[in-house]
């Protein structure tokens, strides 16, 4: 049959065409080089909507919501289609609906309640405070030891001069 296995006779335009992209995907459209140089598409590229987050954020829902969600596909369940429609109108999946059921029935009310997702934190605030005052102290202990420095050569270069610094009595703070 000609090569083809299909039964289908081609053109014979279009057995050049098949001929020239044998090695190409059999679903992509041929292109002469000259249209590939002037870079003619014939489906302009579409912009990326300017307006889409970047990274989505993880939905969470409150324990009213869930508990309302639940009421509402009790009621709509007696209808046909009535929970597909109302998990289409609220872009909830079944699923979530399933497990919601489930923490209601095992009478986990803060189950309901949303958590925070992750590791649970170990760090004590106490603790880092306690570090911070440590460092601070040590860092202050080590000025008030410089200065008691300067202030001893201070007064050993002012004796030298033959102007002798008179030591303050402790007792005369006013």
């Amino acid at each position: 049959m000609n090569g083809n296995s299909l039964g289908v006779v081609p053109s014979p335009g279009g057995l050049a065409a098949a001929e020239r992209s044998e090695g190409s995907p059999p679903g992509e459209p041929q292109r002469s080089g000259a249209a590939a140089k002037a870079g003619a598409d014939p489906v302009p590229a579409s912009r990326p909507d300017p307006e889409v987050v970047a990274k989505p954020k993880r939905r969470t829902y409150t324990a009213e919501y869930k508990q309302r969600i639940l009421m509402e596909a009790e009621t709509a369940a007696a209808l046909p289609g009535g929970v597909g429609a109302l998990l289409r109108r609220e872009g909830l999946y079944s699923s979530l609906l399933a497990y919601w059921r489930r923490e209601r029935a095992d009478g986990i009310l803060e189950a309901l309640t949303p958590r925070k997702r992750g590791p649970k934190s170990t760090r004590n605030p106490m603790e880092e405070e306690n570090q911070k005052l440590r460092r601070q102290n040590a860092r202050l202990a080590e000025d008030l030891r410089k200065a008691h420095i300067i202030i001893d050569v201070q007064k050993k270069v002012a004796a030298l001069l033959g102007n002798p610094i008179a030591e303050p009595d402790p007792e005369e703070k006013s």
